[in-house]
């Protein structure tokens, strides 16, 4: 004879859905909530930012506002010239027609990567190779200097913030934004 079973406790159905979750709290964190009116409807909303590497280096003071600025803009030129996304193919094609040809945008975006890319020392350069993967794909760095490696060897975390710092310094400089003397 099968005995009665016993219930189950009462759980919340719903996390708070204001505040971020305990998955993605785990991968990041987040900046204070801004509390401002919603631009189309004028209700009052909450945004929270995620903070990338770049925001927490400058919010601790290890890049200068302009390093910062110089890693945003190349951070867009690499989204502008499409190097982060995934290629997929068409699912309607034409017969006859050709659509894998690059917009004007995207010439010009990967022509400037490229040429942020020489003057720090090409892609296989430790500076050119954190470009791409800290600044332009966004890996973080301690995963960029166990990656890489340098003559064969791992690379330790500070010497990967290191490279960093002297990349975005170089960067700053290539874009204007700090004069020669003052750049790393």
């Amino acid at each position: 004879m099968a005995g009665k079973r016993k219930t189950k406790p009462a759980k919340p159905y719903h996390d708070d859905l204001a505040k971020p979750s305990k998955w993605r709290l785990q991968h990041g964190g987040f900046s204070e909530p801004i509390r401002e009116a919603d631009p189309e409807t004028g209700s009052p909303v909450q945004h929270r930012r995620a903070v990338d590497t770049l925001g927490m280096m400058l919010a601790s003071g290890s890049i200068t506002p302009q390093m910062h600025e110089a890693g945003e803009i190349f951070r867009g030129l690499f989204r502008a010239a499409c190097f982060d996304s995934m290629s997929t193919s068409q699912l309607l094609r034409i017969h006859g027609s050709r659509v894998d040809t690059l917009s004007t945008m995207q010439v010009e975006a990967r022509r400037r990567v490229a040429a942020a890319l020489d003057l720090l020392g090409g892609h296989e350069s430790p500076c050119g190779s954190c470009a791409w993967f800290v600044v332009g794909l966004e890996f973080s760095v301690r995963e960029w200097s166990m990656r890489q490696g340098w003559a064969g060897r791992t690379m330790h975390g500070p010497v990967g913030q290191g490279i960093l710092v002297g990349t975005l310094g170089t960067l700053a400089m290539h874009f204007g934004l700090m004069p020669r003397a003052k750049a790393a």
